[in-house]
């Protein structure tokens, strides 16, 4: 008697996997990935991201979040409000407040309200021009010029501000209310007040004379350093 052996049965075909097809028209751009600093967060001073507006690279600081509750019959309501700092580095800053259910949403309402009300700062080199001290309500800063190589002497609050505006060597020191905003507002008007000497002589229709710099006693005459030394 013949036993039925049972045979296997051959692996159906796969399908091949149907080859990319090069797709036309304008594909939507692309949010810029966040780069987040060693120890950062979102939702923190330490959280910021760049993009690229045309050829103007922007650096965008999260500076404060702060969430909201509204009670309902069916429980609560949280809604999220942003504090978004923006800045090219090269003497133009912007702030914005952004609103919104969730946190991504806020913050990409607060970075588009500050680029749209970015403002220009005068600015002398790495520093700032002159002594300012400016309050807005509670808050209350006094921003001085520094030499070459101290850095921004600031807390986190203030330094947001200083950093996207392109400062790199003042001293400061923030007085009265710590609110986020007071504080960034603050400093935002103290930079707004700023102004070069050349453009306040300019204003007033006053032409600025060039003083030449001392020649040093080995390119002097002969009669001239012999003046200097009697």
């Amino acid at each position: 008697m013949e036993e039925n052996i049972p045979t296997q049965a051959a692996p159906a075909p796969t399908e091949a996997a149907p080859a990319p097809t090069e797709t036309t028209g304008t594909q939507a751009p692309q949010r810029p990935a966040r780069r987040f600093k060693k120890g950062g967060k979102p939702g923190s001073d330490q959280t910021e991201f760049f993009g690229k507006e045309g050829e103007q690279e922007l650096i965008e600081k999260v500076v404060f979040i702060n969430r909201s509750a509204k009670v309902v019959k069916g429980g609560r309501r949280f809604n999220f409000s942003a504090l978004v700092v923006v800045g090219d580095r090269k003497g133009k800053v912007g702030v914005g407040l952004g609103k919104a259910g969730e946190v991504a949403d806020a913050i990409r309402k607060g970075g588009e309200m500050a680029r749209s009300a970015m403002v220009g700062v005068s600015l002398r080199d790495a520093t700032i021009p002159h002594e300012v001290f400016s309050h807005y309500c509670g808050a209350k800063v006094l921003l001085r010029p520094a030499s070459p190589g101290t850095g921004i002497i600031a807390g986190k609050t203030v330094r947001a501000v200083l950093e996207s505006a392109g400062v790199k060597d003042i001293l400061s020191k923030s007085l009265g209310s710590k609110n986020a905003a007071n504080v960034v507002k603050a400093t935002l008007q103290g930079l707004l007040s700023l102004r070069l000497r050349e453009d306040i002589y300019r204003g007033r229709g006053i032409a600025i004379k060039k003083v030449a710099a001392p020649k040093p006693p080995e390119l002097r005459p002969p009669s001239e350093s012999a003046a200097a030394t009697a």
